[in-house]
Formats: structure tokens, sequence, C-alpha cells
């Protein structure tokens, strides 16, 4: 089978029982990156001398189906270089070729980086969306901000330390300045620090410079007090732009809070 094992983002103590076990007794293990990973060995006090092969984003594709193939018969241990494989860590090619092929796909619980910061960020937890790494392009960056200004579920982003200020700019221009947010940096680690504040206040702190990991985590979007009238004009504007009628009502009742059922038979009996 394949063990998808998640592994410390900081705090070594944070390896569990059952991740040293597997780990000790592995034969094949499927890194990130395998300096990083015997170095984990070696940190944890493990001794065994398993095989290593590389798994990153540049060799994933092409490496899958040699790692399925090998998981028929003997257990392949994939890991990253920190927290769960898969979750924007190579993995999920793995995963997914080994779900078509009938090969057994099994997890080794533990850390995950967006799990960490959401619960500490005092934001709200039951409802949230991890978008990874924003673009470096600018443009494309700030396309895609305008699509989720609106969402109402918590975001989680990753982020580089030399990009952060620009990105929580970016943000407050595209959210609000006010919009509620929690930089989570060092997770787990000696310097852990959450630091929590509008998305205006964040970008200043953020200007003279950060280091370490960093998670970001941005509040939804606050309900809109949206008139059906509104709404209804909303509708038929994204529809002259060429939107289909449904997912224009759909669009414009998850923004408003108007039932997306009303809205759409409301446009239509406005239609002459």
């Amino acid at each position: 089978m394949i063990l998808l094992a998640a592994t410390p983002i900081g705090n070594l103590g944070d390896a569990s029982t059952r991740l040293r076990d597997t780990l000790a007794g592995a034969a094949v293990i499927a890194a990130e990156d395998t300096r990083t990973t015997a170095k984990l060995l070696r940190l944890l006090g493990i001794d065994a001398r398993p095989e290593l092969l590389a798994l990153h984003d540049h060799n994933e594709h092409e490496r899958a189906a040699e790692l399925v193939d090998r998981a028929r018969t003997e257990d392949i241990v994939l890991v990253s270089d920190a927290g769960t494989p898969t979750v924007s860590d190579p993995g999920f090619r793995v995963v997914q070729l080994a779900a078509e092929q009938g090969v057994e796909v099994t997890a080794i619980p533990g850390p995950s980086a967006v799990i960490t910061a959401l619960a500490v960020s005092g934001l709200p937890t039951d409802r949230f969306a991890f978008e990874g790494f924003l673009s470096r392009k600018a443009g494309e960056r700030d396309r895609f901000l305008g699509v989720l200004a609106d969402e109402r579920r918590t975001l989680v982003f990753f982020e580089a330390p030399t990009r952060l200020a620009a990105t929580l700019t970016a943000l407050a221009a595209a959210f609000g300045p006010e919009r509620p947010a929690a930089i989570c940096r060092e997770l787990t680690k000696l310097h852990e620090e959450v630091r929590r504040g509008s998305l205006e206040e964040l970008a200043a702190w953020a200007a003279d410079g950060v280091r370490g990991e960093i998670v970001v985590v941005v509040g939804g979007a606050p309900e809109r007090s949206v008139s059906p009238e509104t709404a209804l004009a909303e509708v038929q504007a994204l529809v002259a732009s060429g939107e289909r009628l449904k997912d224009a009502t759909r669009a414009v009742a998850a923004a408003s809070g108007q039932s997306s059922r009303e809205l759409y038979a409301a446009a239509l009996a406005s239609r002459p």
C-alpha cells in the first residue's frame, strides 16, 4: 500500500509514535527532498537506512506510475518536507493514480500548517477554504483575489516571507482594508508568532520585513444586506454580460443571501 505520513512542521515532539514506528520499519520512502528526510530520520534517532526516492513537483507525474506499481507488492511511505503530503505538497498524483488502479492508500495523520494556523487564528473555523500560494504574477493574483472578494468562508493561504507585504497589500485592496486576518509565523517552532489585526494593519507591520514560514488566515466576507430588487438587478447585469441565468442567480444568491430559486423566478418574470 501507499502510506501518507504527516511529519512535524517544526517541533520534533509532534512526531507520533506511529510515525516513528512507520519510518523505522520502512523499506522505501518517497520524499519531497531526500536530504530533508534523511535529516529527520537522524533527528528522530532512527537508525534504519531505507531506500529514499525523490518525489517532487518536477518529477511526480513521471514517478507516480513507478511508485503505484511498486506499492502492489511492497509498502511505500510518502512524506513531504513538513506537514501532510498532498496538501500544497507532492503526492496528489500518486494518490490519484493509486485510486484509479485499485492500490490501497492510507494515512498516518499528524501536523498540518493549514489546520494549525486556522485553529489559532481567532477567526471562524466552521467553514474555510485553503487556497495555497497565490500567483507570483500581480495581474493573475489580483484577478484571483477579485473572484474571492465575496467568499464568506475563512480563507487560508501560504506565502513566502519576501512576498508577504505585497500580498497583504493586495488582499487589502481586494477585500477591503478592515477585513480581519492573522499572520501565523514559524508555527510550533521556538519563535512562533501569531499576529492578528486588519489587513491594512498587518500590511504595515510586514512592510519592515518578516522571516520564517508563513500562513495567512483571512476572515470571510461579511454578509451583505441586499434588497431583492438590487439582487435582481445584479443578476440581470450578469446575464447581459453573457453569463447563464442559472449561474448568475447562483452567484448573486451566494453573495447577497437571497434565495436562488426566488431570484431565478423573478429574473424569468422580468424578461420581456
